[in-house]
């Protein structure tokens, strides 16, 4: 049994994958109504929080590799880490990022917090360290729709974007066979690096209208996201990353998707196309 610890955007898709493939399949959620389309694609459902360990005790009985997502909160998976131990799990597969003890990002250095704890606990592990995902566009989607324009302080920053559904494949090819991947990192990113005038093109050539790009500033971009919704910690550390981009942070691309699963990684215009009507 794989137990997957969350079901948003990597960890849904492995546990869509894993169903279909017909390997036995457990999906921690807080709310079983929002699984229920992975309910009805074969995964068992375990109702849990990441902060109550007994929960996660419970959806750890027969488990023997984990894939562990969620939202980088260092007690919520090193909860889930003291269980695994507790429960001789044979394998966890980290869904981590470009992690770094004094980055200015919070879930940065959360994810390096996290990382320590899986290496102390003596568990067999592999780290997926993914780029931006494509799926933080959609973000902008309304705003697209609206204005047929967005801003972001990533300035001209490229970076090597991956689709969220290609990390999550990674993560189940891994979870179901995890022996050869013992101790190794894999570093996941599209086939091509895009600044966000790229995404702008690629979106006005499949819209067939001009969607436009502006340039904003570190304060510009925060305000932005806290007025449409975002809570202001995370709006804060958004904008921190984007102005890394800016400055090359995320300009880093490899072929360690397509090694992983025989295919190439999906490409941002195929992303797009996938969700075009979100733009529209």
């Amino acid at each position: 049994m794989i137990l997957v610890t969350t079901a948003g955007k990597v960890g849904s898709e492995a546990v869509r994958l894993l169903a279909q493939r017909q390997v036995p399949v457990r999906v921690l959620v807080r709310d079983p109504e929002k699984a229920k389309a992975l309910a009805d694609a074969g995964a068992e459902i375990a109702v849990g929080d990441l902060d109550v360990p007994a929960s996660i005790d419970e959806a750890m009985s027969g488990v023997t590799a984990v894939v562990l997502v969620s939202q980088a909160v260092p007690a919520q998976e090193l909860n889930v880490v003291a269980s695994a131990v507790s429960a001789g799990v044979e394998h966890v597969v980290k869904a981590t990022s470009k992690a770094s003890a004094d980055s200015p990002i919070a879930r940065r250095r959360g994810q390096t917090e996290i990382e320590a704890g899986l290496a102390a606990s003596g568990l067999a592990h592999t780290l997926l360290r993914s780029n931006a995902y494509m799926q933080n566009v959609l973000v902008l989607a309304p705003a697209i729709a609206k204005t047929s324009g967005f801003g972001s302080s990533a300035g001209k920053g490229r970076t090597g974007m991956v689709d969220a559904r290609d990390v999550g494949a990674v993560a189940a090819e891994i979870a179901a066979s995890p022996v050869p991947h013992a101790g190794k990192t894999y570093w996941l990113t599209g086939p091509e690096l895009i600044s966000n005038y790229d995404v702008a093109a690629v979106l006005s050539k499949l819209l067939g209208r001009t969607i436009t790009y502006r340039e904003l500033s570190f304060d510009e971009d925060k305000n932005t996201m806290i007025r449409a919704g975002v809570p202001e910690l995370i709006a804060q550390m958004n904008a921190q990353a984007f102005f890394l981009t800016a400055g090359g942070d995320a300009e880093w691309v490899s072929e360690d998707v397509e090694s992983l699963l025989g295919r190439p990684a999906r490409s941002f215009e195929q992303f797009a196309t996938d969700h075009v009507t979100a733009f529209s």
